[in-house]
């Protein structure tokens, strides 16, 4: 079974799926990275470019190719769960962990990247809370178990994820 990290740009997909593949000795893969591998250069041009369906049907491209693995962590786009035929792909392939990550440390953590906006014309603020409040329902009904993953040292957060897997029946 794949262990998939879902949730918000910000909330440690990366960073805790990199660290918990190396603790499992798994394979890693993270769709963003794989996203930019593809096109040669950062996805946010795609979306600057081309728009969100442009980069909604490349991740959806990716997101098949990575659901065909097998006893790999992987970490999801910050939205690709909201997004029905993504859910599909994932059911039975793995388990998902939603990282959960208060609004205000999402921001914190993703001031300095120059991302896109979903929600053209909005502040940083503004487009977190917009995402979280409309489509929180989406990431609870992909999600397999939910870590808050905020507040702790990494380390700590770390092992934390390894008792949540062998409790979930993740670990090998």
């Amino acid at each position: 079974m794949n262990i998939y990290f879902s949730g918000m740009i910000g909330s440690g997909k990366t960073t805790l799926g990199r660290l918990l593949a190396h603790r499992l000795d798994r394979p890693f893969f993270d769709l963003d990275e794989e996203m930019d591998r593809r096109l040669g250069h950062s996805f946010h041009m795609l979306v600057k470019e081309k728009g969100w369906l442009a980069f909604r049907e490349l991740e959806y491209s990716i997101c098949k190719d990575l659901a065909q693995r097998r006893d790999s962590v992987i970490c999801l786009g910050g939205g690709t769960v909201r997004y029905e035929w993504n859910r599909d792909l994932l059911r039975g392939t793995g388990r998902v962990i939603l990282l959960e990550v208060s609004e205000a440390e999402l921001v914190r953590r993703v001031q300095a990247a120059d991302r896109p906006r979903v929600n053209p014309g909005t502040t940083l603020e503004e487009d977190v809370h917009l995402m979280w409040s409309r489509e929180r329902s989406k990431y609870y009904e992909a999600a397999d178990a939910v870590y808050h993953a905020e507040g702790k040292l990494i380390e700590e957060e770390v092992e934390d994820l390894l008792r949540l897997c062998a409790f979930e029946h993740l670990h090998r």
